[in-house]
């Protein structure tokens, strides 16, 4: 009895491979996996990095992305999509094109979550600069929510944020200007807490989401496991509030068990497998 079997729900990550594991497909895969959802990928780019900096990227051709998208959404499907690290403008219309051609509803009934990957932790440019506009005028139009962080918010919107006042004015900015809603990531500010700011364009709505900041080196793919912990929870049915609400709780226990570790010798990964490891301690 073929129909019923069960399903899981579906995550299909678009972003650069990362060879330390800490960040990129490697951990959107590990963050998706932890969240309760399949997997799927679409590689961009591979990067020669580790915990210390990136030494290389190698963008994969268009037509090899466009391939790997079409055929693991014609094949399992999807029910969200999770697009990270796009370097130029090329992958970009490729990825614009082959949504088209697998006929995607119209956003915001999907549920494609952007996360706007421009520089990487260590400092490295990761985009080039006419792929931005790409991004917004080919990308962004499609997707459900954005996940800025404090620099890549600046570049997307012109805008200087100095204060939590400026992340709430250039939140607002974005969420009109691209139509969009937008997770605001306030893990480049200073202060004991964390305030990532929700400007769901949903509801109209704007949601705090506070946290203790945890003291550590370890935040190396940060953005990518918090964009596709929120990809994963969308899948799963969640409203947009719910589901920024769970990967925003997820994302932080990442962070401060993974402050327990080290690996490598500089800018080392969150735990992403953190249920797993208190189930173990009994």
């Amino acid at each position: 009895m073929e129909n019923d079997k069960k399903t899981y729900p579906r995550v299909l990550t678009i972003a650069g491979s990362d060879s330390g594991g800490g960040a990129g497909i490697q951990a959107d895969i590990k963050a998706i996996s932890a969240t309760g959802s399949y997997a799927a990928s679409a590689i961009t780019a591979i990067t020669v990095q580790n915990t210390t900096g990136v030494k290389e990227v190698l963008p994969l051709p268009p037509k090899v992305v466009s391939e790997q998208i079409e055929y693991v959404i014609k094949d399992i499907g999807v029910d969200a999509i999770k697009i990270g690290m796009l370097h130029s403008v090329q992958v970009i219309e490729s990825i614009r094109n082959s949504l088209d051609r697998c006929e995607l509803p119209l956003a915001p009934r999907n549920n494609i979550v952007i996360d706007p990957v421009m520089i990487s932790t260590s400092g490295h440019r990761l985009i080039e600069q006419d792929a931005i506009e790409a991004l917004v005028t080919a990308l962004i139009p499609s997707a459900r929510i954005i996940t800025p962080n404090i620099p890549e918010a600046e570049t997307l919107s012109g805008l200087r944020i100095q204060t939590h006042k400026d992340m709430m004015v250039v939140g607002k900015h974005l969420a009109r200007k691209l139509r969009v809603s937008v997770l605001m990531k306030a893990g480049h500010s200073t202060g004991k807490m964390v305030n990532d700011i929700l400007f769901n364009a949903e509801e109209d709505d704007i949601v705090q989401l506070i946290s203790k900041r945890t003291d550590t080196v370890n935040t190396h793919g940060t953005g990518c496991t918090l964009s596709s912990a929120l990809a994963s929870y969308l899948a799963q049915g969640l409203s947009l509030t719910e589901a920024t609400r769970a990967a925003k709780a997820y994302i932080t226990k990442a962070i401060e068990s993974g402050a327990q570790y080290r690996i490598g010798h500089g800018h080392g990964p969150v735990n992403h497998f953190w249920r797993f490891n208190q189930r173990n301690k009994g």
